[in-house]
């Protein structure tokens, strides 16, 4: 660190790169610190604090690919932070990843999205998980799966835009898929998992959620609106 005019740390957390900073504190003054560790906005501004109390630039981001494609022209990796921090190094930057980003001058942007964007990661996995064991249960390979799966995926990925306009202009009256359509399959949801014998109850929260938004008379608006729920509103039509 010593000899370097940038820095970048990517470790498990910023718990973790603070303990590791902390032995060079006295070198880091005029120098450039970058963090592309997990965790939350929170700790982003917190470490921005901390870097600003040694006289180091700073600027956070996150890498959102696995390990292995660091580095790949594809992988989008997003900062957040001082502008003239970036614009300074954004050439050493896409040596990690070719799709690299500035998400804008606040630092906690990075994990915001960081954290926004990898809300949809888990919920994946699991609905892999449960058509997994549903298909193993019978004999058939996971792998089976996939090719199918992948095209779920996509097709996911084309009605996002439409659902985010709903959220962003407040009007769910006009559904490609409303919630009513949901909230009836949770009753196949139920005879499914008796019958196969797969544990189901991950879902319970979501199931819980499309309820309560049916009970609100949101029966015919998109599924979108549960976002209202979400952040504590009975929903806007």
């Amino acid at each position: 660190m010593a000899a370097s005019p940038v820095i970048i740390a990517c470790l498990t957390g910023y718990d973790a790169t603070l303990s590791a900073l902390e032995p060079a504190t006295g070198t880091l003054r005029d120098r450039t610190l970058i963090t592309l560790n997990s965790g939350t906005p929170a700790g982003a501004r917190r470490m921005a604090g901390w870097a600003a109390a040694q006289g180091a630039q700073f600027l956070d981001g996150a890498v959102k690919n696995v390990p292995e494609a660091v580095g790949k022209p594809e992988t989008l990796l997003y900062y957040g932070g001082d502008r003239a921090v970036f614009d300074r190094n954004v050439e050493l930057l896409r040596a990690l990843g070719g799709d690299t980003v500035f998400l804008g001058e606040e630092v906690d942007l990075a994990k915001l999205f960081e954290s926004a964007v990898g809300g949809t990661l888990l919920p994946a996995l699991f609905g892999f998980f449960q058509g997994a064991a549903l298909v193993t249960a019978r004999g058939l390979p996971a792998a089976s799966l996939i090719p199918y799966t992948v095209k779920w995926l996509e097709m996911i990925g084309q009605v996002l835009p439409s659902l985010a306009e709903h959220i962003d202009t407040g009007d769910y009256s006009n559904p490609a898929s409303a919630l009513g359509l949901f909230h009836e399959a949770i009753a196949y949801d139920d005879e499914l998992a008796r019958e196969s014998g797969v544990d189901f109850s991950w879902n319970t929260p979501m199931h819980e959620l499309l309820i309560k938004a049916a009970e609100l008379g949101h029966r015919d608006d998109s599924i979108a609106v549960l976002t209202e729920l979400l952040r504590g509103s009975s929903g806007r039509s």
